[in-house]
């Protein structure tokens, strides 16, 4: 069994590597996010790609799965969730990528 330090770590890997490369889960753009025009979605995709200003206050257990930041004048929130692999009701490890699905969120600050 790993540590607490370690498994925020190895969660915070997992979510960064959905995060900016887009696999290993699923990206969802909510219905304010999606009727953007395409280069706002792309502004938008590219700055959470981006995003390294992770802190005690955005991200106080160190896991990296969400955060508010603005794209122009666009207020942006993402998240991401875990959802068991099999569906099944039980809950699964986020530092186990083999017993969850990780679902990253992409919605306007104003649609949270």
């Amino acid at each position: 069994m790993i540590d607490d330090v370690e498994r925020r770590a190895t969660i915070a890997r997992l979510n960064d590597h959905l995060r900016c490369t887009g696999e290993d889960g699923w990206i969802l753009l909510s219905a304010g996010v999606a009727g953007l025009p395409i280069a706002t979605k792309d502004a938008v995709i590219s700055a959470i790609r981006h995003f390294a200003d992770f802190n005690d206050d955005n991200d106080p257990h160190g896991e990296h799965d969400c955060a508010l930041l603005t794209v122009g004048n666009i207020q942006i929130i993402w998240k991401i969730d875990y959802y068991p692999r099999d569906r099944s009701a039980e809950d699964a490890d986020p530092a186990d990528p083999s017993t969850i699905k990780r679902v990253m969120t992409i919605m306007l600050g104003e649609e949270y």
